[in-house]
């Protein structure tokens, strides 16, 4: 997926820039009463965004350049999206009415500190997993906040991950709650593949060697081994390969994964590892914008 503005994509960057209003609206409301109140209405500034945590995977900083224009101030970034800054870095000089600045500021700032932050976490992961492997993907999952998916899965990439499923319709993934009230895997596969034709990609999650067979014999496209231990992982795997069925399939780890514990998930060599925490636990990165 490519999150470049390309005028194929205009659809896709007028609902950026909606959603990117609402927020300012959000923080406004009917508008920003210290600065009207104190700063001169004719007052003119620059402005620098400026890292301050020790080292970040810099993201957000289109979104933010759109916030700024939005509110009629011209912005330079000076990094690019992706980017590694460290404490003190300028990543954005801003120019314009003083308190048109002001009034962007926070809503830029948030959305530059969140997404750095899970931009920053996602690369600590994917090196992790390439001292194992450059083959094995970091992926993210559908634990957004709402209204942010697109933020945080744009960060997951910018940071060398995968955005994987963005919402319900691009695949199916048959889970345990499906699992509960359904008679059997093989059925579920069967029945979503009769309807879905060959061009959606089915996904099926199991639990232990023998859906996993079930599973790739009912003609799933992957699987993903839920809350499998590593050992538990490693063991399923090289079972697949004994089988003759490991080369028929894709397989993603996912559930209990963590900074601790992924190297010893990537020795088991599935093609992903999705980790949930990248968007709702990521701390946010530090930065601020001080006006020269």
């Amino acid at each position: 997926m490519t999150f470049k503005k390309k005028s194929k994509d205009l659809n896709q960057y007028f609902n950026l820039r909606e959603s990117l209003i609402r927020f300012l609206r959000e923080d406004i409301g009917q508008g920003d009463l210290t600065s009207e109140y104190t700063v001169d209405e004719d007052l003119k500034s620059s402005s620098s965004i400026i890292c301050k945590s020790e080292v970040a995977v810099i993201a957000g900083l289109e979104e933010a350049r759109t916030i700024f224009d939005i509110c009629n101030c011209k912005s330079n970034a000076l990094v690019k999206d992706g980017d590694i800054v460290k404490n003190g870095r300028k990543v954005m000089k801003i120019k314009g009415n003083t308190r048109s600045i002001l009034k962007a500021e926070r809503t830029a700032l948030n959305l530059i500190m969140r997404m750095s932050g899970i931009a920053t976490d996602t690369k600590k992961f994917v090196d992790i997993v390439r001292t194992v492997s450059n083959d094995i993907k970091i992926t993210g999952t559908r634990k957004t906040a709402p209204g942010l998916r697109f933020f945080d899965k744009k960060s997951i990439v910018l940071g060398g991950g995968y955005a994987h499923r963005n919402s319900l319709d691009e695949m199916i993934l048959i889970k345990d709650n499906h699992h509960a009230v359904t008679s059997s895997i093989r059925r579920s596969i069967l029945k979503a593949k009769l309807k879905a034709g060959k061009n959606i990609m089915i996904e099926c999650e199991v639990s232990d060697r023998k859906s996993s067979v079930e599973a790739i014999k009912s003609g799933a496209d992957i699987i993903m081994l839920d809350n499998f231990s590593p050992q538990e992982a490693q063991k399923t795997i090289s079972y697949l390969k004994r089988s003759g069925l490991r080369e028929k399939i894709l397989v993603e780890i996912s559930g209990g994964v963590n900074i601790s514990n992924i190297k010893d998930y990537a020795t088991a060599l599935p093609d992903m590892i999705s980790v949930g925490s990248l968007t709702h636990s990521s701390q946010s990165i530090d930065f601020s914008m001080e006006i020269n």
